[in-house]
């Protein structure tokens, strides 16, 4: 298979450097490695590697931001708040981390742009790039070795929709056992994933 082309080495340096300064060096092992499986992962199914190392490369900018500033970003961009985002103003750091992808780094790609502000919560409507951003977070090395992970990796190389809806359930499962709250995308996002994997097996046994 050829690569494709990666993301401008200018930008990616830029990226690194802010890094550096804002999240500690275990976070930005973790971001190096959902990049680089991000990277894999578009090359397996044919899609923008540079969108996708883009979106990677940059989904926790606002990973390590306090609580007020993540609600000071979310009041200046105006957004509804969900109760829970209220509760836990951490589950807000995927989408300010769009925000500051499109202000500091001037990205202006849309698909980017949902891609990291998807990545933790997913979407009903997510992308091919975003359920790459989103299983590249999930799954990456660093997330441990269970039997329930392996399966989980090898499947994304294969079937992207049916690795992110069991990426979704995994996480839906990981929330209810330990008594955490569930936000509303999460159960959107569960129900968009199981109508295209439905779609998918009717489609292939028709």
């Amino acid at each position: 298979m050829m690569k494709s082309a990666l993301m401008s080495s200018t930008l990616r340096q830029e990226v690194l450097n802010w890094l550096h300064t804002a999240v500690p060096e275990v976070r930005l092992q973790h971001i190096l490695r959902v990049e680089q499986m991000a990277i894999a992962l578009a090359e397996a199914h044919q899609l923008s590697v540079v969108q996708a190392q883009q979106a990677a490369l940059m989904h926790d900018l606002a990973k390590c931001f306090a609580p007020e500033k993540l609600l000071a970003v979310a009041a200046a961009e105006e957004w509804e708040l969900d109760p829970a985002e209220q509760q836990v103003p951490h589950l807000l750091h995927a989408p300010v981390g769009a925000v500051v992808a499109r202000e500091q780094f001037g990205i202006t790609d849309e698909t980017v742009l949902r891609a990291i502000a998807a990545h933790t919560l997913g979407s009903p409507d997510m992308d091919a790039i975003g359920a790459v951003v989103y299983l590249a977070d999930a799954l990456e090395p660093g997330r441990g070795d269970t039997p329930q992970l392996h399966h989980l990796r090898q499947l994304s190389y294969g079937d992207l929709w049916k690795a992110t809806y069991e990426t979704c359930v995994f996480s839906l499962q990981h929330l209810l056992e330990r008594r955490r709250p569930v936000h509303p995308r999460t159960i959107l996002t569960h129900n968009g994933l199981l109508t295209i994997c439905r779609q998918s097996t009717q489609s292939v046994t028709a």
